[in-house]
């Protein structure tokens, strides 16, 4: 695991971008990966995805399309697997190996210096931090906003507890939109650093839908975020979702081509 992880902090320190997303890190520390490393590269698989990384000073040499045909030779399932970045040789390994381009991810930033909006909560409903007693209706709000996304609406209980887990986590960052029915929606932030802070998940409850929750939810995030004294905010957003991208653009969010992740497919 160490050779895994050093290969991988070197491509992200060359690339500007990290070639493990925290799903893969995470089932990496937890043993629910299958790794295979080849002098400076490795393939790791995790639930039909995909990560085939090589040190950024072994590039060009076809390590990569060895590696990518020793890992899925023996694997007849459907694979996805993302290229952080949209990096050109990923693009071309896919065209020659037949991968279909599927998903394009957006990174979108906000300079913190900008001035937010004020945060109106409507009438009736109360924004507070995360409380241990919530964890079972934030999951069955996640659930329900995301039962068609294939990664975050898959998350239960154990996986709750997992991220919270991590040393990132903070309770105070987790706000939740509630009233006299129930939760009704939340906001997960992340501070990554003292400089960056991310918009990590925005749920609304479908029967909550409507109300303009989503914008008072990512506001209130924003504000907490300003309040630690990041100079940056990203979030993540798929690029055909039009109606979240307006709402983050209206928000001061922007997106660079550079700042686009690519998933690819190989049907089975």
């Amino acid at each position: 695991m160490d050779q895994v992880i050093a290969i991988a902090d070197e491509s992200a320190a060359a690339d500007g971008t990290d070639p493990l997303d925290e799903a893969t890190r995470m089932a990496l520390a937890d043993g629910e990966a299958s790794v295979l490393v080849q002098d400076d590269a490795f393939a790791l698989l995790h639930d039909g995805d995909l990560s085939l990384v090589v040190r950024p000073g072994a590039r060009g040499r076809g390590t990569g399309g060895a590696l990518l045909a020793r890992a899925t030779t023996s694997y007849d399932g459907a694979l996805t697997a993302w290229s952080h970045g949209d990096h050109p040789a990923a693009a071309r390994l896919a065209a020659r190996e037949g991968w279909e381009r599927v998903r394009d991810l957006w990174v979108m930033r906000r300079d913190a210096s900008l001035p937010l909006p004020p945060l109106v909560v409507p009438d009736g409903v109360t924004v507070r931090g995360y409380r241990a007693d919530d964890a079972a209706d934030v999951v069955a709000v996640n659930a329900a906003a995301f039962a068609h996304h294939p990664e975050q609406g898959s998350m239960d209980l154990d996986n709750l507890a997992r991220r919270m887990a991590e040393p990132w986590f903070d309770p105070t960052g987790l706000l939740v939109a509630e009233d006299d029915s129930g939760l009704l929606g939340f906001h997960w932030t992340k501070q990554h650093d003292a400089t960056l802070g991310e918009v990590y998940v925005v749920g609304v409850a479908p029967r909550a839908q409507g109300r303009g929750l989503g914008k008072v939810l990512t506001l209130a995030g924003l504000h907490h975020l300003h309040g630690l004294g990041v100079a940056q905010v990203l979030l993540y957003v798929e690029a055909d979702n039009a109606p979240a991208v307006a709402v983050y653009s209206r928000l001061g969010f922007t997106h660079a081509a550079s700042d686009t992740h690519v998933q690819y497919a190989r049907r089975p």
